[in-house]
């Protein structure tokens, strides 16, 4: 799926091409990769023109390949040092993550927190927090809706239901669990989808 086939795509492909774009990382195929992850952001951001998605996807990618060039440089006898790695540059990952949020014109700071949340993830922390404030940033981009995720009543706490349900995928990847980690991520993009749709109309329920 390219990013010009946008108009086919529904929120079940849409989530299993997200799934293959880190399958295709898990399999060192580059190229499919960036297809797959600018399919998903050429659905997402729908302001987006074609040219503007494959930039956002591709830049995705290079985060990945980064990430993946730093674990090497901390290999010692093939095992991954953490605590290495811990102490080590992050800052190609976090330029890759910057080139992505220009692309899409979300906040700046979701480079800093994707990264933060990178890290935290392969060596150990509370990574959850920082990737779902990645995630506000990303779906405020998506929405074009600075104020989600909305919270109408009390509990103003949280980053909104469609963050967590992307940390979910994230530990549904991790156990390498595609079809539940694709069901997880349907709902997130039916919000974008109806969204798009309905321009987020004031009502119960209505996005």
């Amino acid at each position: 799926m390219t990013p010009s086939q946008t108009s086919e795509q529904t929120p079940r492909t849409v989530a299993e091409s997200l799934g293959m774009g880190f399958m295709y990382h898990d399999q060192r195929q580059r190229a499919a990769s960036i297809e797959a992850f600018a399919a998903v952001d050429a659905f997402q951001f729908e302001h987006l023109d074609e040219a503007a998605a494959i930039e956002a996807g591709e830049a995705y990618v290079d985060a990945l390949w980064e990430k993946d060039a730093l674990e090497d440089t901390c290999r010692n006898g093939g095992e991954l040092d953490l605590s290495e790695l811990a102490d080590a540059d992050w800052s190609p990952i976090r330029d890759a993550f910057s080139r992505r949020a220009t692309a899409v014109g979300m906040d700046p700071e979701y480079a800093d927190c994707s990264t933060i949340a990178w890290r935290r993830h392969k060596v150990g922390g509370d990574y959850w927090t920082p990737m779902k404030q990645a995630q506000v940033y990303e779906l405020q981009a998506a929405l074009q809706d600075p104020d989600y995720p909305n919270k109408p009543r009390e509990g103003q706490s949280g980053h909104g239901p469609e963050a967590a349900r992307y940390t979910l995928g994230v530990e549904l990847h991790d156990t390498r669990r595609f079809e539940p980690m694709v069901d997880v991520m349907i709902p997130y993009f039916e919000r974008i989808a109806h969204r798009h749709q309905t321009h987020n109309k004031p009502a119960w329920n209505s996005d």
